[in-house]
């Protein structure tokens, strides 16, 4: 399966220059939050395939606006052609936005899917917003990221785990991609294609 991940920074090249071949062979889109919801529409458009997305620190405005024709995801297990998606979205609460929440508080939400994991065997795709601890060479309580999202990895191994939120021009030598045990990592940050 063909993925476009989208995160954090409107890709010039898939809206201000658009042609129709650059959503070619996508079978679907993933967003993992940050973005204009009039930007998450429009691939909706033109992509012949579901865009899913969770929220991310700074999409209180969702509410208001929510990217029409698209799938939210977030607080889901989200099952699209055999592939299951765990979605979570926020970051680790740093203000008072919508969508951070403490470490307990990211714990509780994975908790509640508990019974879905059980049934459904897992899931293949970790859709966040946020990194997982120490997963990206950020330190800043509004960047570190959730051990959560690290005892999911080690529990029910999936193929994919996939973030956006560490921008890769933070000039932190943050990586694209990297491997957590078995899976592979991947930061979203503007657009990034990937075959799963």
């Amino acid at each position: 399966m063909r993925i476009l991940t989208v995160s954090d920074y409107e890709c010039p090249g898939l809206w201000d220059y658009f042609t129709p071949e650059k959503l070619s062979g996508i079978e679907l889109i993933l967003s993992c939050g940050d973005l204009k919801p009039q930007y998450l529409s429009f691939l909706a458009t033109f992509a012949h395939c579901p865009v899913l997305y969770v929220h991310g620190n700074h999409d209180d405005r969702y509410k208001r606006e929510p990217p029409l024709g698209c799938i939210c995801v977030d607080g889901q297990l989200y099952e699209y052609q055999g592939v299951r998606i765990l979605g979570l979205g926020g970051s680790m609460r740093y203000s008072r936005g919508e969508h951070q929440y403490t470490e307990q508080q990211m714990a509780w939400r994975a908790r509640k899917l508990a019974p879905q994991l059980f049934w459904k065997k897992g899931f293949d795709i970790l859709l966040t917003h946020a990194p997982g601890r120490d997963m990206v060479p950020c330190d800043d309580l509004a960047h570190m990221g959730f051990e959560t999202f690290n005892r999911l990895l080690d529990k029910h191994h999936p193929a994919l785990f996939v973030h956006g939120h560490t921008h890769l021009n933070y000039g932190r030598q943050i990586p694209r991609e990297n491997q957590y045990g078995s899976t592979r990592v991947v930061n979203a940050y503007e657009r990034y294609i990937l075959d799963l």
